[in-house]
């Protein structure tokens, strides 16, 4: 299986590009794991709802060459929907099952992801009502990636 993370922005902090390697390494056991980080357009200190809608369009334009054909497309986004571990690892089992053999997972910009993204998407997934950082949801979701593998192989991680 190959999951693929389109992120906009880079990791900086130490503490979570190793929590991001340490992830990664466990995963690598499951399947091919790919992280695309894109640069977020450059916005004004107060920026316009226009200008806000211009640079969400200009990020779409480069996440959508960065998805592989045959592509199960997850968006993170706060309209989404929770689910539980065990869901989730249902729903990415089940991603391949019906032949995906991409799982792709979008993480926008502080301004979320434009609406021609989340149209795109199987699957607009949201972590909680609350707001996280963009780097720390990084983190977050590789964790709950590896706990499907863990859930779906029946390993000891998930208790």
């Amino acid at each position: 299986m190959n999951i693929t993370v389109i992120a906009l922005g880079k990791l900086k902090e130490k503490y979570l590009t190793d929590a991001i390697s340490e992830y990664s390494k466990r995963i690598s056991a499951y399947g091919k794991l790919q992280i695309i980080e894109l640069n977020p357009v450059r916005l004004s200190d107060n920026p316009s709802q226009t200008e806000i809608d211009n640079a969400l369009s200009k990020e779409a334009e480069e996440i959508k060459k960065k998805i592989p054909n045959n592509s199960y497309v997850f968006t993170l986004c706060i309209e989404g929907k929770e689910k539980s571990s065990e869901s989730f690892a249902k729903a990415i089992n089940d991603a391949a099952v019906n032949g995906k053999s991409n799982i792709v997972f979008i993480i926008g910009s502080s301004f979320g992801l434009s609406p021609e993204i989340k149209s795109l998407s199987d699957f607009k997934l949201s972590f909680s009502p609350m707001t996280f950082p963009h780097q720390l949801m990084r983190v977050m979701l590789l964790e709950q990636i590896y706990r499907a593998f863990q859930i779906n192989n029946n390993g000891k991680y998930h208790k």
